[in-house]
C-alpha cells in the first residue's frame, strides 16, 4: 500500500472507500455488504478482537458461522484493497495511515471542546455539517455510534460558538451555533448559544428574535416553554434594551 496516498474511509452520509493510490472511490455498490460492515466496524471501533467483531457483525448466527462470515468478509476486503486491514494476533484493525472521516471529526470535536485549545484551527469542518452516520444501517453498534456522534457534534458546535464569540469572531460564532440548531432544532442549549453570540456582539434585537422563534417552536411542537436558563439569558437582553433607551 502506498502510504503517501493512504485510503480514506467515509462513513458520514453513507459508506465510501477512497483508494487514493489507485485514484478510485469504491461506493457501497462496489463492495459486498459484509466487507463494508467489516471496514466500517474497524473504522469506528479501533482494534477489536476477532471474536468480538464476529459477534457484533453476525449476532444472530452460531459462533462458528459468524467466524466463517468474518473470514469471508476479510478475504473480500483484502482482495479489493490489499493491505487495508492489519491482521495480527487475534485482533483486526485498519492499517496505519488509513484515514477515517469519523476519527477526523472526533479529533476536531474534542479540540473544539477543549478550553485550552487555540482557535486558529477551530473552523467548522464540512464533515460536521453533513448527515448522519451510515444512514440506512440499523445494526446496534451503528445506532449507538450514530447517537454518540450526534451528541458530540452538537456539544462541539455549541462550545465552538462560545469560544468564537469570546474571541470577537461573532459571525463565525453565529454560524456555528446555527449549525447546532440545524442538527437538533428543539435543542435549547443550541438556541442559547445563538442568543449568547448575538448578545456578545451587541445585537440585542437579534437575540430577542432568536428567543421568540425558539419560544414559538417549543410551544407548537411540545406545548412547553423555554427553561429558566433561557429565560434568565433573555432577561439580560431586556435589561440592555432598557439601559440603552435611557
Amino acid at each position: 500500500m502506498d502510504l503517501a496516498q493512504p485510503p480514506r474511509v467515509a462513513l458520514f452520509d453513507g459508506f465510501a472507500l477512497d483508494v487514493r493510490h489507485t485514484a478510485t472511490v469504491l461506493a457501497s455498490e462496489d463492495l459486498p455488504r459484509g466487507a463494508q460492515r467489516l471496514i466500517a466496524h474497524l473504522g469506528l471501533c479501533g482494534r477489536p478482537a476477532r471474536g468480538a467483531i464476529a459477534g457484533q457483525l453476525w449476532p444472530d448466527v452460531p459462533e462458528d458461522h459468524a467466524q466463517g462470515s468474518l473470514r469471508s468478509a476479510l478475504w473480500r476486503v483484502q482482495k479489493a484493497v490489499p493491505g487495508l486491514v492489519d491482521v495480527s494476533g487475534g485482533a483486526l484493525a485498519l492499517a496505519p495511515g488509513v484515514r477515517v472521516d469519523v476519527r477526523e471529526f472526533t479529533d476536531w470535536a474534542h479540540r473544539a471542546m477543549d478550553p485550552l485549545a487555540a482557535l486558529d484551527d477551530r473552523r467548522t469542518p464540512d464533515v460536521s455539517l453533513r448527515g448522519e452516520l451510515l444512514p440506512g444501517w440499523y445494526d446496534d453498534w451503528v445506532l449507538l455510534e450514530r447517537e454518540r456522534l450526534r451528541q458530540l457534534r452538537m456539544h462541539a458546535l455549541e462550545a465552538l460558538a462560545d469560544k468564537l464569540a469570546a474571541a470577537g469572531r461573532f459571525g463565525e460564532a453565529v454560524q456555528a451555533a446555527y449549525a447546532a440548531v440545524r442538527t437538533e432544532p428543539l435543542r435549547e442549549s443550541a438556541h442559547r448559544a445563538v442568543v449568547r453570540a448575538h448578545l456578545a456582539e451587541g445585537n440585542v434585537a437579534e437575540a430577542l428574535r432568536a428567543y421568540t422563534a425558539f419560544h414559538d417552536l417549543l410551544s407548537q411542537e411540545l406545548g412547553v416553554g423555554p427553561t429558566v436558563q433561557m429565560t434568565e439569558l433573555i432577561l439580560q437582553a431586556h435589561v440592555r434594551l432598557q439601559q440603552a433607551a435611557r
